[in-house]
């Protein structure tokens, strides 16, 4: 019988900034870390900072317009969780506001690397090459153009990629007015929809899991990760997505990301184990389910459900 998975909202008290540390559960989680209890070859420590909290506090100061406070908070995501792109881009729009083109080249380098078909990425890039002269941001209006005409005019983002490319272009023109503000190339709701917005995307994307719709549930988990940033139950169940469509190495990134942040999170520790067995990793596998013992002794659905994939050699339902 197919598992049913469930959700629990993540901005439950208003904002995940007032939650402070206290993670739902919708991914299995069991709460900040603060020591042991690592995943193999995983660190044993959680971050010093909360990612997710930096993060909702880095959105705050942009809307502020309080650019410096915005970087400070950005950098201590890409401290904790560096190959998160969504981090690495509301670095890069901090950084813009302070006029440090430099930096914000870098962070946008960096998302592009991550996610290399994120056009808010690429226009992010494109707006700081501008702006330091740099021939090369050329290239990024040339990729912009290129995903308009392979959009087409009835595309849900032909909007959104022609505002890119307008604002690259008018950043490379020595007349221009002046380069746009570094919250244009931010998803309005960060700045004004809040976690309400984030919680609906996010419920709505393990109902989309259930019904196997896997494209449109990542889209849902995008956008719930824009709102929240890197949290653990959002990366447990991208990870989970991601395997469902059978790339493992990417699900694999995301589980080792939601486990270095909270290495206690019950649902990652779970379904890293899965990945483990369906690759064939019994060892690992068994590491990850005496870990869960620990976490979770009595009566704990998530260890029986890792205990039937071992005792299967992998997916129970393949066999």
């Amino acid at each position: 019988m197919r598992r049913v998975l469930k959700a629990t909202l993540i901005g439950g008290c208003v904002t995940i900034l007032a939650c402070g540390a206290a993670f739902a559960s919708g991914g299995g989680s069991g709460g900040m870390a603060g020591g042991s209890g690592g995943a193999g070859d995983l660190q044993n420590l959680a971050p010093r900072y909360d990612p997710a909290t930096e993060y909702a506090k880095a959105i705050a100061a942009m809307k502020a317009q309080q650019y410096r406070d915005a970087a400070r908070a950005a950098e201590h995501v890409t401290d904790a969780v560096p190959k998160n792109p969504d981090a690495w881009q509301l670095l890069g729009a901090a950084k813009a506001g302070t006029n440090d083109w430099k930096g914000s080249r870098r962070a946008y380098e960096k998302a592009t690397k991550l996610s290399p078909e994120d056009a808010r990425a690429h226009a992010g890039l494109g707006l700081a090459l501008a702006n330091l002269k740099d021939p090369k941001a050329q290239t990024e209006a040339e990729w912009l153009k290129s995903k308009i005409q392979a959009c087409g005019d009835s595309c849900p983002d032909a909007a959104r990629l022609k505002a890119f490319t307008e604002q690259v272009e008018s950043a490379m023109n020595p007349a221009a007015a002046g380069a746009p503000k570094p919250s244009a190339l931010l998803d309005r709701s960060l700045l004004f929809g809040g976690a309400k917005t984030g919680d609906a995307a996010y419920v709505q994307a393990v109902s989309l899991i259930n019904e196997r719709r896997y494209d449109e549930a990542l889209a849902s988990l995008d956008k719930a990760a824009e709102t929240f940033g890197p949290h653990p139950d959002i990366l447990t169940y991208q990870g989970y997505t991601w395997r469902k469509k059978g790339d493992y190495a990417r699900a694999e990134t995301y589980y080792r990301q939601a486990l270095a942040i909270d290495p206690k999170h019950i649902g990652a520790t779970e379904y890293y184990g899965e990945l483990k067995a369906a690759r064939g990793d019994i060892a690992g596998a068994r590491l990850m389910l005496a870990k869960l013992d620990k976490l979770c002794a009595y009566g704990c659905a998530d260890a029986e459900e890792l205990r039937r994939w071992i005792d299967a050699g992998g997916d129970p339902q393949k066999n």
